[in-house]
């Protein structure tokens, strides 16, 4: 299973995944720049990516706790999700998103 994420430089990353995993903990564990600094408990929203349009009926729907972490998020997107709340399944094998800008 293969996760496609383009960095802030818009180089392409090819990165292995494993079902039932976060996209956010496969993208820090590859030691792409995500902040991700809550670890995954949907309380920042420092692992905003955007996902490629063709994938976006494919992940699960945004719940209310994304959402309002998004408005907090800056540059945010039609497209905009927070990686922490993507679960990789076999639906998503080939998923390709792009890191969001966070501010410094």
């Amino acid at each position: 299973m293969k996760i496609f994420v383009t960095d802030l430089e818009g180089t392409e990353h090819e990165l292995e995944a494993i079902e039932g995993w976060r996209v956010m903990e496969i993208i820090r564990d590859y030691g792409l720049p995500i902040k991700a600094e809550c670890g995954g408990a949907c309380s920042c929203a420092t692992c905003h990516v955007y996902v490629d349009e063709g994938w976006l009926d494919k992940i699960q729907p945004m719940r209310d706790e994304e959402e309002e972490m998004l408005d907090s998020a800056f540059n945010v997107q039609d497209n905009s999700r927070l990686s922490c709340q993507i679960i990789l399944d076999e639906s998503l094998d080939g998923l390709h998103v792009t890191l969001a800008k966070n501010p410094d």
